[in-house]
């Protein structure tokens, strides 16, 4: 590649890397995802659609996969650097690094979070066969403005935000720094400053299934919330859950998710180091 394209700033290059990563890992591994939300809908997996129409709902995901993974490493990279900027130093480093992972991480999964919510819960809509496509989904969400108005739409959906962000900011203060600390103790091995594609997501495999069976119990919560037809608070879900299904219904579906977020962590973060090195970063 040109001596210009590898010049590119570090935030255009997170901006191009974090798209195609989330464009791909979410297109190649959507049927998982579909099976994964039919085994946590209460309408059981039979009636939620069971392998038919395992594409159903693909198109939210296919227009809101690259800003959502493009907003992460966009937030996630630049507070990281922030944040070793002013307080690591090479006494602390060691202890300090996990902590800032954390924290970026988690700012950029809020920021995520924004385009991610009201993605899943149209995709979702249509993955669990309550409406037969995602326009349809958006359609009769829209179509609730003249009932709710406009405050009411944006509700709706945004509807399980608040347990998609309790979701998602434990799962990404675990992948994350586990992500970074493999990609130091390789580093460490090697002798090299880079890492390659194929390391990244080996390690981002490895993290994501962790995170990925320590964070199903608030997946299923946050699943049921969005696929709910009456908006309910995740307390009163969660009770609600307890009562019908006992303990177990939290764990619903836990195989395929470590499955789906363990090979998505290959895909997900091997192609976004591809992506980087390729641009020129490290």
């Amino acid at each position: 590649m040109s001596g210009t394209f590898k010049t590119e700033s570090p935030f255009t290059r997170a901006l191009i890397a974090g798209a195609l990563a989330g464009t791909t890992v979410d297109l190649s591994l959507y049927p998982i995802d579909t099976l994964k939300t039919r085994l946590q809908s209460s309408a059981g997996f039979a009636s939620s659609g069971g392998f038919r129409g395992i594409y159903a709902g693909v198109g939210s995901a296919l227009i809101g996969s690259a800003p959502g993974a493009a907003l992460f490493f966009v937030t996630y990279e630049a507070s990281k650097s922030y944040f070793h900027f002013h307080t690591t130093s090479p006494a602390t480093a060691k202890w300090v690094d996990p902590l800032t992972h954390m924290a970026a991480a988690s700012l950029g999964e809020v920021a995520a979070c924004a385009v991610r919510v009201p993605t899943e819960v149209v995709k979702q809509r249509a993955q669990a066969v309550q409406f037969h496509s995602s326009f349809a989904a958006l359609q009769a969400i829209l179509g609730q403005r003249r009932t709710v108005g406009v405050v009411g739409v944006w509700r709706e959906l945004y509807r399980g935000w608040g347990v998609t962000v309790l979701r998602e900011v434990p799962f990404t203060m675990i992948q994350f720094p586990l992500w970074e600390g493999l990609k130091e103790w390789r580093r460490r091995r090697t002798g090299r400053e880079g890492i390659s594609a194929l390391e990244s997501g080996l390690f981002g495999s490895v993290a994501g299934a962790v995170a990925a069976g320590v964070t199903t119990p608030l997946d299923v919560l946050k699943t049921r919330m969005m696929l709910a037809r009456e908006k309910v608070g995740a307390g009163e879900m969660a009770g609600m859950m307890l009562r019908d299904g006992g303990v177990g219904v939290f764990f619903k579906g836990m195989g395929p998710r470590v499955v789906w977020i363990s090979i998505g962590g290959a895909v997900f973060l091997g192609s976004y180091q591809w992506a980087y090195n390729a641009m020129g970063g490290v």
